[in-house]
């Protein structure tokens, strides 16, 4: 069975990508590969973000690996928070400051049109693949719902009346942008391992 290295330390996201692979790949963390490192991301896009770490991890190890990045874009805030999400109110990295600086500055905005964008990046025998999921919705005046992390409280996706804080794993994986990305990149390797 081949092994990949997820470049992330996130053990909730290798359980889920593993849970849609079937069992015909073996991914691992960076922890299970003996990499203990945190890698930047400097970058302005989602997708350079993502290829910093699968080239990171790539040259470190010479092995098949990939990396993710999300963002959350607001239409009428010209898509910020967007490469900046996690530490949009800051480097603490604080998800309730977060939702808050993005609930003030949408305070007297008509449009709360906004989408999760999720990018994977694949190094696979040494050449990058790029997968892209995305969900689209808006942004609710009010937290609603105790599930999910991020500004899950504050985003409903578009053909829902819940915010993804109100729904439970089956449920958001309907909508999920890191689901259908995820899904390109299990049905990539699965036509590798034939």
């Amino acid at each position: 069975m081949r092994t990949i290295i997820f470049a992330t330390n996130n053990q909730n996201k290798v359980n889920e990508i593993r849970s849609l692979t079937g069992g015909h790949f073996n991914i691992i963390t960076l922890k299970d590969a003996g990499i203990d490192i945190d890698i930047p991301e400097p970058h302005l896009t989602l997708e350079a973000n993502a290829s910093e770490k699968s080239s990171v991890i790539h040259q470190l190890t010479k092995k098949d690996c990939f990396g993710e990045d999300t963002g959350l874009e607001v239409e009428s805030l010209n898509g910020e928070p967007g490469v900046k999400s996690a530490r949009y109110a800051g480097d603490e990295k604080d998800p309730e400051k977060n939702i808050d600086k993005l609930l003030l500055c949408l305070q007297n905005s008509l449009n709360r049109h906004a989408r999760f964008r999720t990018i994977i990046s694949l190094v696979f025998e040494n050449k990058e693949y790029i997968f892209e999921g995305i969900c689209e919705g808006e942004i609710i005046k009010e937290r609603r719902g105790g599930q999910g992390f991020g500004y899950d409280a504050v985003f409903v996706p578009t053909g829902s009346n819940k915010s993804f804080a109100e729904m439970n794993m089956n449920e958001k994986n309907i909508f999920s942008h890191r689901k259908k990305a995820t899904q390109q990149l299990i049905d990539f390797l699965k036509t590798k391992n034939k």
